[in-house]
């Protein structure tokens, strides 16, 4: 068994000089038992878990020392108390602590603070919060959501109930002292949520309740700015929030509320409407003055001109202080006739002085609307005068875009010169491949739309259009001369001689051997001979043809000639010798040509007769005849001779 350790601290040498005569000689005549019974009466309130009162005797660094009168003093830690206490508690003052051990390993007494305070505060909360009173703690510190409160225990007061008003600055409340309602305990998990918020309300009902009964509206009262917002500001009246909304503040346009009032400041307010059930009041300052508007002068009407200065900028307009806390509007449509303004900082500033003309007014409902650009005579008037549709104008080019480009016709009005208005017979894929920007150029007006502000020029107008008789000039199966300027994938474009008319040669027109590619046999800038197969002023094309063997009607017959500027038309194979029937389930025709020979077998669509395919190798193949098998049973050499080569030329077609 160990021995027990025992230090010298826990033997006191006796001073008879501490007690009196009289008690030295009560000790004296004390027996055995008496001091037994004496020792077991001091010893039992010192037990483990007990609480006791002592008395500080030392405040030192590592922790703050007790005595409790018991044999020895008790040390008890620094982390066991809040910096608050440390800073309030002075040496002699009583504090309650608890036991945890009579005796350590040094003999010494271990006492804990924290224990004792949060066992007397769990009791103390449970009553308050049983008889619905209010506690008293300090705040600590800050955590996420919310302040922590030393009640005794820490507890947490949430952000919403800090005060009747909504806080965003938490950090201003911690080290201040509290009370505030219990709303919510849960010993076993040791947590307690309490409302400033809750007893602050209260402790205004009674006031608020006076000052509501006594309230009335044109009331003139005094007021303290208690917190602002976007909005306005809320003022507190003797106990009671009032809204002082920022439109009632002056009679002036301010964009901040602290323009004119700040945190903490005593103001002087109008109650403007009082709701007694909800308790809400609205306030306003500008009240306590006279509307200017009443001021404002009768002269100034519809279509005066008026001076002032720019107090504030936006993005849909400037406004302009006509005078002291008359405002009006001028709307960013109404700054120029012509120029496209975006930014109107870029053109004005706050404080500059400017000249606008009255466009509408209401004194009534205090609205004032301007024009800076009524000032001056609409330029679009002037157009209607001066220009005609039909005219002829010369002008600069000022903006050129993808659709087309503008012309400066007068000083603020342009017309718009669309690219498909800007030659007959050229295809221009962006104007700015033939014009720049500061060009001067003729064009005719071929139309104008005062509504809409807008003027359509015409470039090719200056011209007759030659598409107009063509027909007449180059009639079908003509021969024409032209200059290839373009080859593409499926053909060429040719520049006709003598004229700015573009015509186009599919590349199965360019050779009488179709294996032969069409970029072998023209090249640009060579001039050839070729055969008109087809011309259509409507749709603006002429198709050519350098075929020997080519024929109008057969082109004519052509349906897909118009799309011939479309890539994926003009690439299919065109078969013009003989129609056969593809399938059952296709029934497009298409044309085959015989080499050998230039006659045509029409296929027969009666149902009685034999189906030919061009693509079915069968045994029966083109044995079967286009005629009945009741006419002819024996087919002629020549016959046999024909098929054989048309057979042969569609397996060639086939393989390509």
């Amino acid at each position: 068994m160990a021995k027990e350790r025992i230090k010298a601290i826990q033997f006191k040498i006796f001073d008879s000089n501490i007690i009196s005569a009289s008690e030295k000689s009560e000790l004296v005549n004390l027996n055995d038992s008496d001091l037994k019974s004496l020792y077991d009466k001091k010893s039992e309130s010192f037990k483990v878990n007990c609480i006791v009162s002592g008395s500080i005797l030392e405040k030192a660094d590592d922790g703050i020392k007790v005595d409790i009168n018991y044999k020895s003093n008790g040390l008890i830690p620094i982390y066991e108390f809040n910096p608050i206490e440390l800073k309030d508690f002075k040496i002699g003052d009583k504090i309650e602590v608890m036991i945890e051990e009579l005796e350590n390993a040094d003999g010494a007494i271990v006492l804990s603070y924290e224990k004792a305070k949060s066992t007397r505060a769990w009791e103390k909360i449970a009553q308050l919060y049983k008889n619905n009173k209010p506690v008293e703690g300090v705040v600590t510190n800050k955590v996420p959501g919310g302040l922590c409160v030393d009640i005794g225990i820490t507890v947490f007061l949430p952000g919403s109930q800090i005060d009747t008003q909504r806080v965003i600055d938490f950090d201003q409340w911690v080290g201040k002292r509290i009370q505030a309602y219990i709303i919510k305990m849960m010993p076993k998990r040791g947590n307690v949520v309490i409302s400033r918020r809750k007893y602050m309300h209260e402790q205004k009902s009674e006031v608020r309740k006076g000052i509501i009964d006594t309230l009335t509206e044109g009331q003139t009262i005094s007021g303290v700015v208690k917190n602002i917002t976007k909005y306005g500001a809320f003022i507190d009246i003797g106990g009671v929030d009032g809204l002082l909304h920022i439109t009632d503040m002056t009679w002036s346009r301010i964009e901040d509320p602290t323009e004119i009032i700040k945190i903490g400041e005593t103001i002087t307010v109008k109650v403007l409407t009082f709701d007694r059930v909800n308790e809400k009041i609205s306030l306003g300052m500008k009240q306590l003055s006279e509307n200017p508007w009443n001021d404002l002068a009768e002269s100034i009407n519809i279509g005066s001109t008026i001076k002032g200065k720019i107090i504030s900028i936006k993005d849909y307009g400037v406004f302009i202080e006509v005078m002291r806390g008359v405002e009006g509007l001028v709307h960013i449509s109404e700054i120029s006739w012509t120029d496209r303004i975006n930014d109107l900082n870029k053109h004005y500033k706050v404080g500059q002085e400017i000249e606008a003309m009255v466009v509408s007014l209401e004194r009534k409902n205090r609205r004032m609307s301007l024009s800076i650009k009524q000032l001056e005579k609409n330029p679009w008037d002037a157009v209607l005068e001066k220009y005609q549709i039909g005219q002829t104008i010369t002008g600069k080019v000022t903006n050129i875009a993808d659709f087309g480009f503008f012309v400066q016709i007068a000083a603020g009005v342009d017309g718009l010169v669309h690219v498909s208005d800007i030659s007959w017979t050229q295809h221009i894929k962006h104007p700015s491949d033939i014009y720049n920007k500061g060009d001067i150029i003729e064009a005719k007006i071929i139309d104008i739309n005062h509504a809409k502000k807008k003027i359509s020029l015409s470039i090719k107008e200056l011209k007759e259009n030659p598409w107009k008789d063509i027909a007449e000039k180059l009639p079908v199966g003509s021969m024409i001369t032209g200059k290839v300027i373009k080859i593409a994938e499926f053909g060429a474009f040719v520049r006709l001689q003598n004229s700015e008319i573009e015509a186009f040669i599919h590349s199965s027109e360019c050779s009488d051997n179709s294996n032969t590619p069409h970029d072998t046999v023209l090249s640009v800038g060579s001039e050839y001979t070729f055969k008109v197969l087809r011309v259509s002023p409507e749709e603006q094309k002429i198709g050519l043809s350098l075929r020997k063997n080519s024929e109008d009607k057969r082109h004519n017959n052509h349906k897909n000639f118009s799309d011939f500027n479309n890539k994926s038309n003009s690439e299919k194979t065109y078969r013009k010798e003989k129609d056969f029937q593809k399938n059952e389930d296709n029934n497009s025709q298409k044309e085959i040509r015989d080499d050998s020979n230039s006659n045509y077998y029409k296929k027969n669509n009666n149902s009685n007769k034999a189906k030919v395919s061009p693509r079915n190798n069968n045994s029966k193949g083109f044995s079967q005849s286009v005629t009945s098998s009741s006419d002819v049973k024996k087919k002629s050499a020549l016959q046999l001779e024909v098929e054989r080569l048309m057979k042969q030329q569609l397996n060639k077609t086939d393989e390509k």
